[in-house]
């Protein structure tokens, strides 16, 4: 690796010692994104596949709409490693929709690298029997050879 490569490094997940481990609840505390690195901005995902089509149960809806946060990321060259900021919308928030969503998260980020999260307990979401919604920010590497 040449110093250049070097200098171009990813971005870093991060939970200080100074404060607790959040890793079992599914996020981390610091996402720290390199300069000149090509921010995305994807727009909240729900657990249906197409417009109106929501399934009804929450795990199949959590899992659902990481596979469309996946499938826009791809559509970008990217991917769920790059996700830096999740922003996560439950309906009826409880200990076991949070179960389930750490669960789906480990899928994505069996290293435990889990980007940052908030999670926001809500009463409805956009569409009838929707219960998750997430929405995220990726930072990716610039390739050397853009301008």
């Amino acid at each position: 690796m040449n110093t250049n490569q070097a200098e171009q490094k990813k971005h870093e997940i991060s939970n200080p010692t100074t404060l607790y481990d959040p890793t079992d609840f599914g996020y981390s505390h610091i996402a720290t994104v390199p300069p000149n690195s090509t921010m995305i901005y994807v727009a909240g995902q729900g657990g249906g596949q197409h417009q109106q089509d929501t399934i009804a149960n929450f795990r199949s809806q959590v899992h659902q709409a990481f596979e469309n946060l996946r499938l826009a990321l791809a559509s970008q060259n990217s991917s769920m490693q790059d996700v830096v900021k999740l922003t996560t919308l439950v309906v009826n928030h409880n200990k076991d929709k949070h179960r389930v969503l750490i669960e789906e998260s480990l899928n994505h980020w069996s290293d435990k690298k889990f980007p940052t999260q908030s999670l926001i307990p809500v009463s409805r979401l956009a569409v009838e029997g929707m219960l998750f919604e997430v929405e995220a920010i990726a930072a990716k590497q610039q390739d050397k050879n853009q301008d």
